[in-house]
Order: structure tokens, then sequence, then C-alpha cells
């Protein structure tokens, strides 16, 4: 498939097992039901993390598909991957606009003004390293005799690296899961038998994590949400122990209309905490693209300024209409890891269903129908996962805590990041996430000074 067409998949009908690259298809029966498969994928932190934030999760699934379909033409078709809900916008939109976890946010505007400066910063990087890759193959160098490609992987994203080396993407990662452990504690168990549904809904999907296999062990949020939403059910509205399930709105709702959409503003304060995130998408859709390289044998260097702005431009279209920022989804990639399907055909298939589901309000009415006690227990899980996720990078990458400057960038970022650490600057003030964020980075170019030499 050449970047002039687009939709021009070659058609294979490969063995059991054997590899479907990103510009060959199946056939479209079997295309459209991977599409499906790769909605049910997404569909759990997709629309969990709107709710958290108190967004629409229609708009929020409706741009999710439209991000896709953004990010597959900007890549020109080449990169497979879904654009979903970023969980790391979570913590700073809540501290932008002091959410506290239940119904609609009544600040949603700020944070969607936020969400808009982030995906520009975010577009900006991804024009920058595009730039740099476009350098490096003009000059085309030749040394000892090796061939241009091997000398040139990850020339483009050096410097980001170098900037934002593990130690620091580990430790805001972790900062945003440990800034927003209070919410579900403090805010989303009313009540005694809440706190006890809490309990129960985080360690049945521990359970459905552990005891279960293949597709449902990848849906372990979901499948955990629904099977306590019917406990749920049962111990309230049969037995009367708690606030009832009420399902008048999922009748009353029509199967299509257009959803909610909200207009951003724009605040500087709001701006200084929620633009850095911009960091984080970099460093996560720079992990999935090396990723989606090792998998499909397939070299994605020269996209990842493209993947950069693509996912950058589908965030300010998201914020504009009143969606959450987008980022790529690790769980599609584990998918096409297990099916050995990277065919972008199935993510254009993935992103049209997600536009339709976001243009039903039943759907949302549905979604909006959860209990508050059960969000609160699968928050705990996501949360606890989004901080061990920040202490896998670290794992992963060996970073090496006997060197006193390794230590003191993580300690101080997880510090100020849980205690809200707030600077003035005049009317302007950055906090929690935000000196975090940008504290790691500082602090590591300076304790670590040595390493740029």
């Amino acid at each position: 498939m050449s970047d002039s067409r687009l939709f021009g998949w070659d058609l294979v009908k490969p063995a059991s097992g054997q590899v479907v690259a990103p510009t060959e298809r199946l056939p479209w029966p079997s295309t459209f039901v991977l599409g499906v498969q790769h909605v049910i994928a997404m569909f759990g932190a997709t629309v969990l993390a709107p709710l958290l934030m108190g967004f629409d999760p229609n708009v929020a699934i409706l741009m999710s598909g439209i991000g896709t379909l953004i990010f597959f033409a900007v890549t020109g078709g080449r990169v497979p991957s879904y654009l979903g809900s970023s969980f790391a916008f979570i913590g700073v939109v809540i501290a932008a606009t002091g959410y506290a976890g239940q119904g609609p946010n009544a600040n949603l505007g700020v944070a969607l003004g936020g969400i808009i400066a982030c995906g520009v910063v975010y577009m900006l990087l991804g024009a920058l390293v595009a730039a740099t890759n476009r350098r490096h193959h003009r000059q085309k160098p030749v040394v000892a005799g090796m061939e241009v490609d091997e000398i040139e992987d990850g020339a483009a994203t050096h410097w980001i690296e170098k900037l934002m080396p593990p130690v620091v993407t580990g430790a805001v990662v972790a900062v945003i899961g440990l800034n927003l452990a209070q919410v579900p504690i403090k805010n989303m168990a009313p009540t005694a038998f809440d706190t006890w549904m809490q309990a129960l809904t985080f360690i049945t999907v521990g359970l459905v994590a552990v005891y279960t296999r293949g597709m449902v062990q990848r849906l372990l949020i979901l499948v955990g949400l629904i099977v306590a939403s019917l406990v749920y059910a049962v111990l309230t509205n049969g037995l009367g122990l708690g606030k009832p399930v009420d399902l008048s709105a999922v009748m009353a709702a029509p199967w299509f209309g257009m959803p909610n959409f909200h207009a951003p503003t724009f605040k500087a304060d709001a701006l200084l905490i929620i633009a850095p995130v911009a960091i984080i998408l970099v460093a996560e859709n720079l992990g999935h693209l090396k990723a989606v390289s090792a998998m499909t044998g397939q070299d994605m260097n020269p996209y990842i300024g493209r993947a950069f702005i693509g996912d950058g431009l589908a965030t300010v279209i998201s914020g504009a209409g009143g969606g959450t920022g987008v980022t790529t989804y690790a769980e599609n990639i584990g998918v096409m890891a297990a099916t050995k399907i990277y065919s972008t055909a199935m993510f254009v298939v993935a992103a049209l269903i997600a536009i339709v589901l976001g243009l039903s309000p039943k759907f949302g009415a549905l979604i909006q129908a959860i209990p508050l006690a059960v969000m609160g227990g699968v928050s705990i899980v996501v949360f606890g996962l989004i901080t061990m996720s920040g202490a896998k990078i670290w794992v992963d990458n060996r970073v090496d805590f006997t060197q006193n400057g390794n230590l003191l960038v993580a300690a101080i970022t997880l510090i100020l990041g849980t205690g809200d650490f707030t600077l003035k600057f005049g009317g302007l003030s950055l906090s929690g996430i935000g000196t975090a964020t940008f504290g790691a980075i500082l602090l590591n170019l300076l304790l670590n000074r040595r390493r740029f030499a």
C-alpha cells in the first residue's frame, strides 16, 4: 500500500498464525469481526476515563473514533493503533477543575482548554521529530560501511529519550495515580454500604484478572465492573440495602441522536497544569510504536513524528468538541500481539463502530447508570495500576536507584505530586502533577548532568 493509496490494502488469506502486515487486510467480513474485537478491547478504559473526569462518555467514544481516523490519515495508514481516552489526563483535569468525582464536571470548559493546549504542544513536538527525521534522511550518512537505516534508528527521538529518561517518565506516571488516590476513597463512597461495595468491586476485578484467561482476562476492568454492578443491583433493588439502580433514563433515551458537545474556555492556570501531559503522551506513544516495530518487523521510526502529530491533532479536535485527550492504546496492541494481525483496516472499522456508539444516547444513559460505588471500586484499581505502570517503567528499563541522582529525582517527584506541592507565579499557580512533571525534568537535568556531557 503506497501513501497515495490510503485505503488500498493488499488482500490476503493467510494460514492460521501467519502475520498480517499493516498494509494488508483480510476479507471484509473477517476485518469487521476483528474491528469489533478492538472496540471491545478499548471500550472499558475509553468509557471509564470520561466518567472519572465528569465528561460525557458519548462524546468521548465519538471522538475516539474520529481521532483514530485522523491518526490513520496522518500516518498514511501505516501505523496500526486505536486512539482512546487517555488516563494521563485524569489527575490534571481533576486538579484543574476541582471535580469531586460524581456527575457532570461543572468546570468542563476549563479542562477542554487545557486538553487543546496539550494537543498543540504534542503536535509541535511531533513536527520537531518529523523535521529531525527528514534531516537525517537527507544527510544519508555512511559509517564503516553500515547502511543508513542501521545508524538512523532512534536518531529522531534520541533527544526526547535523553530529556525524559525512564527515571523521569516512571516517576511522572506513578504520580498521576497517587495524586488521584483520594478521589474514589473520599468522594465516591458516601455510605458504609458504598464502601463495602467498593471493596467487593476491586476484589471482583482482581479475581477476573487472576483466575480467567483469554479475552475475558484482557477485559478485566469491564468484566469486573459488569459483575459488580449486577451484585449491586441484587443487594439494592432486590434487598434494599442501598440506593437502587435506576434504568428509567436508559429506557427513555432514544437509540440515535447527537451527544452533548461542549465548548472550551482557556485559563492560564489550567493550561499550565494540563499541557505538560504531552510529555507522558510522547513517552507512551513512543513505547507503543517500538512495540509495534518489534512485533511486525517493520521499521516505524519514519512515522514517529507523524504519529505524534496525528495523536496531537486528534486530542485538539476531541477537546474542541467536549471529549477527552486521546492516546494510542496498549490494550489494542495486546490484541494484535495475540492475533498476529496488524492490518490498519480493522482500526478503520473499529473507529466507525465507535462513532456509531457515540451517536447513541441510549448507550450513554446506560453508562451513566453505573452505580457510583462500583465506579469507585474500579477507580481504585485503575489508579493503582497507573501508579504501578510507572514503577514498571523503572523495572523494565533497569533504572539504577543506587545512583543518588535517580533516587532523588524519583523520591522528590513522588512527594511533590502526591502532596500537591504548589508554586505561585503572580496570579498563576502550578500544583501537583504540574510541579511534579516539570520538577522531574529539571531535577534530572540538574542531578544527572554528568550523563549529558
